[in-house]
């Protein structure tokens, strides 16, 4: 009786050792509040602002694919807005053509994979 009453005892311990709580890394919230704030965009001269509209092959899914292309997009420098329709395989993108241009635009695409899953095409200016 004494013996399951030391390992009754010693089990709460441990289930009360194991149960508390941990505090959080604060670093890593900075880190990800970083990430994900919203850049700022510096105004574009109306005489610079481009809009094109092109074709993304290669897409499998909403939020992994078509989400973060159009993070990526809207992030870079000279970017204004940037959005991506995962449905019709399309992105259209408003940025400054002096800091901007198509091939760049190309290259951040295909390099949000690994080279080879997307490509664009279409490409209207």
């Amino acid at each position: 009786m004494k013996i399951s009453k030391i390992l009754i005892a010693a089990t709460i311990a441990g289930l009360a050792l194991v149960s508390c709580k941990k505090e959080e890394d604060k670093s890593l919230q900075v880190v990800n509040a970083e990430k994900s704030a919203p850049k700022e965009h510096k105004a574009i001269a109306p005489e610079n602002l481009q809009t094109a509209s092109f074709t993304i092959e290669g897409m499998t899914c909403a939020v992994g694919c078509a989400k973060t292309i159009e993070e990526e997009l809207a992030n870079l420098d000279g970017v204004d807005k940037a959005s991506v329709d995962f449905d019709k395989k399309t992105a259209t993108v408003s940025f400054d053509k002096t800091i901007q241009n198509p091939e760049s635009l190309t290259k951040v695409v295909q390099d949000t994979g690994d080279g080879k899953t997307y490509k664009v095409s279409n490409f209207k200016s």
